[in-house]
């Protein structure tokens, strides 16, 4: 099989039947593996965070403090605080790879830079292993493999614009559909899995945790990061060996070698970006200066600023030209508007993955905020059920494609999924509100439970319907580069959801989080109306 392929016109009935949909198909069935591993390596934190609880990993915070005493109880809260951060730091860094992410294609090739994306995810599976098995492992070696797992987010990038380049324009829904959504299953895979595998002793117990966890036996704690390597393994050579670099992607094929550097470089200047994001938000004492609550919308457009000054000034001359082409789309303005609109859909999406777990432990288990270390004995069992709503989110996706493409408009179905979404954003603060207020919170579980599936899947809808809009706005060169700028910066969502209910959940008012998210939900709809819709449309519901 030829890797570089130039002869490559999928618009072309003819060249389509006869040899590009088998290829296209090929390289989509190698890219949904190896995107749904990225996926569960970048979002497990938001299930580590709450087994860490439980598990009693205090990071040292509590030594020497008396048990029940007023300081100890405060060192509690900061380090049920600080299990927020962890998937916060993941997600600044897997948006901010995500930057780089998305010039990627048209400079390594997609077979190489799927094949370098994939490989890397090793690298914080091993460590977070590695950490898991000694509950004394430091605060900063989980925010190291967080920061490192951010691989994982970035490749969604990059996946995305290369899927685009193998499909012809009428099946732009279909085809980005089925990558992004089987793709995202892999948070709900991750979900799913991690339960099962922390109970069984694969590569030892976890030295000086608990014996068990709401009554049940786990022997393998670090078995939630060692489960991914062998399928890593595999994911990579499926990528390496099954994929292909084509023209109209990569203007100028470059050979493997050529590819993987430049692929190797262009990611490590986009961690250089996540990590003085990472120190930042948790090397700067924040709290001395009255600014603690307001970190992350300071860290935030200063990661942004550095990485893309980083893509445009720190690299070979020979990149900055094609990076030239690539950076002219933000200034185009319709870039900006679906980017707010689209970080909406799959912002929310992938924060309240990263959030459910933990969130729905901190209102239905430790729902005493006088005694930290009390568990509810009647709280449901939360990871029996927290898989379900990534699972939810990722496979109503590609049904949010296939409807645009069937109703010929992504903006009609992005409407409607944004009216269900704030509603079902108001729902879930309302039953918070019950559930924290009652004597017995788990009354509100499958209210709560209910209304929050109805918000992953009309992010999951908006997610499809959103990228199915693009093709339509964009010319076809602006169009991929323009799908990995709106992930990259949708992906802060990951970043931002875990911060501001870390916040709320801290001062005792989580609703306020979702209130803050309708709001924003608001004004997304009323921009996809007014520049899609409405009488003053630019484009006429693309």
């Amino acid at each position: 099989m030829k890797t570089n392929i130039e002869k490559w016109d999928v618009e072309d009935e003819g060249f389509w039947k006869s040899t590009g949909k088998k290829i296209a198909t090929r390289n989509l069935w190698a890219s949904i593996p190896a995107l749904l591993l990225a996926f569960s390596v970048w979002i497990m934190w938001g299930v580590l965070v709450k087994y860490m609880k439980e598990f009693g990993f205090t990071f040292g915070m509590t030594e020497g403090l008396v048990p029940g005493s007023d300081s100890y109880i405060a060192a509690l809260a900061e380090v049920n605080n600080l299990y927020y951060t962890l998937p916060a730091i993941a997600g600044l860094a897997g948006a901010t790879l995500r930057l780089p992410n998305s010039f990627l294609i048209s400079l390594g090739g997609g077979r190489n830079v799927v094949f370098v994306t994939t490989a890397l995810l090793l690298i914080p599976a091993i460590g977070t292993g590695i950490a898991l098995s000694d509950i004394n492992s430091p605060y900063m070696l989980f925010a190291a493999m967080a920061l490192l797992s951010g691989f994982g987010g970035g490749n969604f990038s990059s996946s995305m614009s290369n899927i685009s380049f193998f499909f012809p324009k009428r099946m732009q829904g279909y085809a980005l559909g089925m990558n992004a959504g089987l793709g995202n299953l892999g948070v709900g895979a991750m979900q799913f899995l991690i339960p099962i595998v922390v109970k069984v002793a694969l590569f030892g117990g976890t030295v000086g945790a608990i014996a068990t966890a709401k009554g049940a036996p786990f022997e393998g704690f670090q078995n939630a990061a060692w489960l991914w390597v062998p399928l890593i393994a595999l994911a990579t050579l499926g990528a390496f060996f099954g994929m292909n670099n084509v023209s109209t992607g990569t203007p100028s094929l470059p050979s493997t070698s050529q590819g993987v550097s430049k692929t190797f470089y262009m990611l490590v200047l986009g961690l250089i970006a996540a990590g003085l994001g990472a120190f930042m938000l948790i090397g700067i004492p924040w709290g001395d200066f009255g600014m603690k609550n307001a970190s992350m919308w300071i860290v935030l457009p200063v990661v942004i600023i550095v990485a893309v000054l980083l893509m445009k000034h720190a690299t070979p001359k020979e990149i900055k030209g094609n990076l030239k082409k690539q950076f002219s789309i933000l200034g185009d303005k319709h870039n900006w508007i679906m980017t707010i609109i689209y970080t909406m859909t799959f912002g929310s999406f992938i924060g309240y993955s990263m959030v459910f777990p933990k969130l729905a432990q901190d209102i239905f288990v430790y729902s005493n905020p006088l005694d930290p270390e009390w568990a509810n004995p009647n709280a449901p069992n939360i990871m029996l059920w927290a898989f379900w709503g990534p699972v939810f989110g990722a496979l109503i996706r590609p049904v949010g494609g296939i409807l645009a493409d069937k109703f010929n408009s992504g903006a009609k179905v992005t409407m409607w999924s944004t009216i269900f979404q704030i509603i079902a954003a108001l729902a879930v603060a309302y039953f918070v509100i019950e559930a924290r207020d009652s004597a017995t919170p788990e009354d509100y579980w499958w209210p709560f439970f209910t209304a929050f599936m109805v918000l992953f899947l009309t992010t999951g809808i908006g997610n499809g319907s959103t990228f199915r809009s693009i093709p339509y706005i964009f010319s076809k060169e602006k169009a991929g580069p323009v799908l990995g700028w709106t992930a990259a910066i949708a992906a802060y969502g990951a970043f931002i959801i875990p911060k501001v209910f870390g916040q709320q959940v801290k001062a005792g008012h989580a609703e306020y989080a979702l209130y803050g998210f309708a709001v924003y939900y608001l004004i997304c709809l009323i921009l996809n109306w007014w520049y899609y819709q409405g009488p003053k449309r630019e484009f006429d519901n693309p």
